[in-house]
């Protein structure tokens, strides 16, 4: 299994089955550490899209009642080498497993009634679910990835708008099963 990425840099591998059971142990360690104080875990990102290629860099998000309850944790999760890495967007606390160079994962503590929490799960829900917006989702990736290498912000940047326009499908498709709940769950 191809697992980890230096940091700032971007390189896509191929879709790795065990990247499946590799966001489950997180998800476990997690589980134990935090108990009942997240809401939910789940392993989000394109290593979570089976078929599209990704950077090898485990993406999990734990919905919190409270981001101030997750920094409670913060040393907890540090005696497991799990690294707080300060407000990675507004309203989401970045705590990452890797060294000052190589990166394995990153876990976004987010609130779990809130946006970021249901564009993650809504994200990834669809492009499982729609295997031609993920091959579109992949090309692009692939051609950011030969532009962007050494960049991983432009990287991220330039992914912005697809995304966006990804979850608003989403959403619509969403809206139309069940008009009178604008969760994902």
């Amino acid at each position: 299994m191809i697992i980890g990425l230096k940091r700032g840099t971007v390189a896509l591998v191929e879709h790795q089955k065990e990247w499946q059971e590799a966001g489950r142990e997180c998800i476990r360690l997690l589980d134990s550490l935090l108990g009942e104080k997240a809401v939910a875990i789940e392993h989000v990102g394109s290593t979570a899209i089976p078929g599209i290629h990704a950077k090898p860099i485990i993406d999990i998000a734990v919905g919190m009642r409270s981001l101030d309850e997750a920094m409670e944790y913060k040393d907890e999760l540090a005696k497991h080498e799990i690294i707080f890495h300060g407000e990675d967007n507004p309203g989401q606390l970045l705590f990452v497993i890797g060294n000052n160079d190589i990166r394995t994962h990153h876990i976004h503590f987010v609130p779990y009634d809130g946006e970021a929490w249901r564009n993650y799960i809504i994200f990834r829900d669809y492009l499982r679910s729609h295997p031609e917006r993920a091959r579109a989702y992949d090309d692009l990736k692939l051609k950011l990835a030969n532009t962007y290498s050494d960049n991983r912000k432009a990287y991220t940047a330039s992914k912005d708008s697809f995304i966006k326009k990804t979850i608003s499908e989403a959403r619509k498709v969403h809206l139309e099963i069940d008009p009178n709940h604008d969760s994902c769950r």
